[in-house]
């Protein structure tokens, strides 16, 4: 799924959140778009393996979401955002392809890492790649949320977002053409 993906889910389940305490919307939106962003710090490394915690990750995200249940603030609402939606995008990249450059090919049966196990989740192909047509629309249905509680900067982020999504979406597969192949 594309990055835009797993933000716009992580802004979802923190939006009902928001919607009941509005205070915590800056906290709660800034936890989910870095923790949606974060596994993907892999992508120069051993992708959908180094950062990406599909099992693990809920070891951090439950007692951070304890902790903000029982003392919520601006910093452990955050951090139990950032927690919970960089556990979300690790486990959700099984739903998809694997994480080479033309997953359409579906040449990987390597999906994510599975640290318990010390074994790779194979990929549900779902979401056929990231930028694949049912991932912009499921980017899209996931903004809504987002769209309805957030205001202000967070908002425009959002809307940015969608835009990107859909940029991104169109112009998917011919960006493997235009990849340098040092970079594949």
């Amino acid at each position: 799924m594309m990055a835009t993906t797993h933000v716009f889910a992580g802004l979802a389940v923190v939006a009902p959140v928001v919607f009941l305490e509005p205070a915590l919307a800056a906290p709660l939106a800034v936890g989910a778009i870095v923790g949606g962003l974060a596994p993907d710090v892999d992508l120069v490394l051993e992708h959908r393996r180094t950062f990406h915690f599909p099992l693990l990750g809920g070891l951090l995200a439950v007692p951070a979401l304890a902790v903000a249940a029982l003392s919520p603030s601006a910093l452990t609402a955050g951090v139990a955002a950032f927690a919970l939606t960089a556990w979300l995008h690790a486990a959700s990249d099984a739903l998809g392809g694997g994480p080479e450059m033309d997953p359409w090919k579906n040449a990987s049966e390597r999906a994510v890492y599975d640290h318990v196990r010390g074994s790779w989740i194979r990929p549900r192909r779902w979401i056929r790649y990231d930028g694949a047509p049912e991932d912009a629309a499921l980017a899209v249905a996931l903004a809504v949320p987002a769209l309805v509680v957030f205001d202000g900067w967070i908002r425009a982020v959002v809307v940015g977002g969608v835009v990107l999504s859909l940029a991104y979406a169109l112009l998917r597969r011919r960006l493997v053409e235009w990849t340098p192949e040092w970079l594949e």
